[in-house]
């Protein structure tokens, strides 16, 4: 929920909605701002009042974790926070406020923005592939087969218009076009990279993840498209579009916040909250899960009780990907082809499509067309 309001408010907001002239405000890009002057400023006091949403949003989550960002309570086997009757009515508190905020002022303030940007229900199409791992199970006991167990979300693939199983040994890298040696195991247990900076052909920090070879987005709308959610599925085609990712989004917001006041009742105050194990002498293991941008996958090798291989492959890894070993785009290169762009030194349009993603740009960024000219260089500081 934190990232979620985090990512719509604070980060891509702004590109639809002209605050005053004032940080954080400022400096932005000019040019594209259609909201009446009364919308706007309304806008603008949720953007403000959402800095208070987020600021629950980790209370909530500091409760069980001590402390948020990066809670201290998860450890191996389980957790180390118990929970007791006072927490849990805390949480409650909190997550009423959150709903109430998520539900009268998130969702509509992304249904106005829809209205008033319409164009963009056709803007930023992507690869229409979508890929979840699947997130939050919901039936007690050991996880002996993850991708089949029931879960909030499902562990499915969208693939070529046709819903299907998740199956996660299809799950491959290329290095072609990335800054890495070539010739690297393409299996996530075994890919190790080198770093090659001057490799022939290559524009990006990122692998091109793949699933069985094919281009996939992840995310919210891969989410709640793969669960098959009513909401995010009447819209069709426009589903796939910047603005269809930014109310899957806020869809989900709110689906989470609904269950999450049924999961606290769930919690049983004084049992156990860690299983007793042993770490392994050899052993090969595999974690998928959801992050608020999307399939999060953890492969690693243990070899004479160390770990010799980890690899993560990320959300942003999927949606940034470069080119492939066959040349295909990645998703979200493949959304920016054909974006019109009226003034190239402000390229307000590509910027839209790309925040639609959540991307994280500490993984990396590229823009360059065909000839490599440089059109704009921008230096952030």
């Amino acid at each position: 929920m934190q990232s979620h309001i985090l990512h719509f408010f604070h980060l891509a907001a702004l590109d639809y909605v002209k605050g005053p002239d004032v940080p954080p405000f400022i400096p932005r890009y000019e040019g594209d701002y259609r909201f009446p002057a009364d919308v706007n400023a309304e806008v603008v006091n949720t953007y403000l009042e959402a800095l208070k949403m987020r600021r629950r949003a980790h209370e909530m989550a500091a409760l069980w974790g001590g402390r948020m960002p990066h809670n201290q309570a998860i450890v191996p086997g389980g957790v180390s926070e118990v929970p007791d009757s006072q927490k849990m009515v805390d949480f409650k508190f909190r997550l009423a406020e959150l709903i109430q905020f998520i539900d009268n002022k998130y969702i509509p303030t992304v249904q106005a923005v829809a209205a008033t940007y319409h164009e963009y229900f056709n803007i930023g199409v992507g690869c229409k592939n979508m890929l979840s791992y699947g997130a939050f199970p919901q039936a007690a006991g050991a996880l002996t087969d993850f991708v089949h167990q029931e879960k909030f979300f499902p562990s499915k693939v969208l693939l070529g218009g046709q819903l299907k199983d998740l199956e996660p040994d299809r799950i491959g890298e290329d290095v072609k076009y990335s800054w890495y040696e070539d010739g690297i195991e393409k299996e996530p247990t075994k890919a190790v990279v080198t770093p090659n900076t001057k490799k022939r052909g290559a524009y990006s920090w990122v692998k091109a993840p793949r699933y069985n070879g094919n281009v996939m987005e992840v995310g919210p709308l891969a989410r709640l498209l793969t669960a098959q959610t009513p909401e995010v599925v009447a819209l069709g085609d426009k589903a796939y579009s910047v603005l269809g990712r930014h109310f899957a989004r806020a869809v989900e917001t709110s689906m989470i916040a609904h269950a999450m006041d049924e999961w606290v009742m769930k919690l049983e105050v004084g049992q156990p909250v860690c299983t007793p194990h042993k770490a392994p002498n050899e052993a090969q293991g595999m974690g998928l899960t959801e992050a608020a941008r999307g399939a999060l996958g953890h492969w690693n090798k243990i070899e004479h009780g160390r770990t010799a291989v980890y690899n993560a492959v990320v959300p942003s890894t999927w949606n940034m990907s470069p080119r492939d070993d066959r040349d295909q785009m990645g998703t979200m290169e493949q959304a920016l082809i054909g974006c019109p762009v009226q003034d190239p030194a402000n390229p307000f349009e590509i910027v839209r499509i790309v925040r639609s993603f959540d991307p994280c740009l500490a993984c990396a960024i590229h823009v360059m067309t065909p000839d490599k000219k440089v059109l704009s260089q921008f230096v952030i500081g």
